[in-house]
């Protein structure tokens, strides 16, 4: 990918899907270059999350109905992820007129490419975290980096910036989570190549492998999860490799592990540098040890970018968290927490309610499958997971899976999720409609429950989250 950021930016693009968790950082990227930018959604003709395409609509973009009206010259590029279907209005008229289509990652490695020290973040789990993360300590060191994420980061959300993806900075820095699941991972050129864990998702082990092994050996250095196996194992691909891990005894970057103390909202830890036995008090204010593994993979890529393990450790100590991530809405006057959170793979719903589990109180786990199609491939890992995690307690609630049309396979849904926890041992409940979720969550919640709201590719969750939360208030 030869193209300068200018060469980006210099005639008018068209986004399909424009309000989409990759989509629209990009979009709002590009327009902060100085990029004529316009888009439909399907999401918002079906009138789901207003405010959203409001809001961009105040910034400057011109949105249009998903009917090809808004495809009106050749001068236009069409970007439109590869799973927008050839029927979609826009992708016909581009076709009738000509016009170019790239896709999101096409569109991201360009402007990726181009800057001066790119911080590619990849992996199967946390990688908006960790780009959140590294994007923070970029920031409060100075650098005015760019930023692309895949999630809403609450230091630089603002009444004016409700939606802030992304951040428009230099063309020096730019940090971006680099997506493995369509094999875009390959068109990235990083500076500083982060690599977190890696598992089954969306590919076999074996082109998993093989991407992330690539991805490392491209980067000038890679800060490697050592704790993972499978991502320790690749690190001889790279030119040079900053290793982090709570508990790999020969992590460069590590912890001493009697020093984790695991908060109800944040943790703290003592960092240890092995380089130059340095240590340094970590304290972060979201939960879990997998943000403590965030926060070392972050330190690690910071490093590597050459801003000292010290300033990075610092940075995190004000390190908001991202919208959707282990996000807590609130406590009731009965003392009934709920938190809203993107998990909707194995191992994001395993840190997740391990996180929980770390504390007292009966865990209600709402889950919205993110599509028909990774159900049935992941279905039973899910399973397995919801069963194993949980415990006698505790309560496994789930909802058809989220459809927004197309020909999508719609034979095997949430149910037979259910019948497979049962099947493991745990406890769990099929309720297809996700209004009448809320409802048996609300009578059934009693006093100490934690309720956690997951599931991915709906924006929706996150106001069904809070309006549940209003209920029980």
């Amino acid at each position: 990918m030869t193209s300068t950021s200018q060469d980006l930016t210099a005639h008018p693009w068209f986004f399909c899907g424009i309000g989409g968790s990759g989509m629209l950082p990009l979009a709002l990227i590009l327009k902060g270059r100085g990029a004529e930018v316009a888009g439909s959604d399907r999401s918002r003709d079906q009138g789901r999350t207003p405010e959203k395409f409001a809001w961009l609509e105040s910034l400057g973009f011109t949105l249009f109905p998903q009917d090809g009206s808004g495809i009106t010259s050749g001068r236009q590029t069409l970007v439109a992820s590869a799973a927008v279907e050839d029927t979609v209005p826009e992708v016909v008229r581009a076709r009738e007129l000509g016009i170019p289509r790239m896709s999101r990652a096409e569109l991201l490695a360009g402007l990726f490419n181009a800057a001066g020290t790119g911080i590619a973040i990849g992996g199967t789990s946390g990688k908006s975290t960790v780009t959140g993360m590294v994007g923070w300590i970029m920031f409060q060191a100075g650098r005015d980096p760019t930023i692309m994420n895949g999630a809403v980061m609450k230091n630089l959300a603002a009444p004016d910036a409700p939606f802030a993806s992304a951040r428009v900075g230099s063309d020096d820095v730019f940090v971006a989570e680099v997506d493995e699941s369509d094999g875009s991972i390959a068109l990235y050129r990083p500076a500083v190549a982060v690599l977190g864990n890696v598992s089954l998702d969306h590919k076999s082990m074996e082109e998993l492998r093989e991407l992330f092994g690539d991805f490392l050996a491209r980067a000038k250095v890679a800060a490697v999860n050592f704790d993972d196996g499978e991502a320790a194992a690749l690190a001889h691909r790279a030119k040079a490799v900053v290793s982090f891990g709570i508990a790999h005894p020969e992590a460069q970057i590590g912890v001493e592990p009697a020093s984790i103390i695991e908060y109800p909202a944040g943790l703290s830890a003592l960092l240890i540098d092995r380089r130059d036995g340095s240590t340094h008090p970590l304290r972060l204010a979201v939960p879990g040890r997998h943000s403590l593994a965030n926060a070392l993979a972050a330190i690690a890529a910071a490093d590597a970018a050459g801003v000292p393990v010290a300033a990075a450790v610092a940075a995190l100590g004000s390190f908001a968290g991202l919208a959707r991530r282990f996000d807590i809405i609130g406590t009731s006057p009965a003392g009934i927490t709920v938190i809203d959170d993107f998990g909707h793979n194995p191992d994001k719903v395993s840190a997740t309610l391990a996180t929980l589990k770390a504390h007292p109180g009966r865990i209600i786990a709402f889950f919205q499958p993110h599509g028909y199609g990774p159900l049935r491939q992941m279905g039973r890992e899910l399973a397995a997971v919801f069963a194993g995690k949980l415990s006698a307690e505790d309560v496994t609630i789930l909802c058809d899976p989220v459809y927004f049309g197309g020909t999508v396979d719609r034979s095997e849904g949430s149910g037979r999720i259910v019948r497979l926890i049962g099947e493991a041992g745990g406890k769990a409940e099929y309720v297809p409609d996700r209004a009448a979720c809320a409802d048996r969550i609300a009578a059934m919640a009693r006093p100490g429950d934690r309720i956690v709201i997951m599931g991915a590719r709906d924006d929706t969750l996150a106001l069904f989250a809070r309006e549940l939360f209003a209920r029980l208030r």
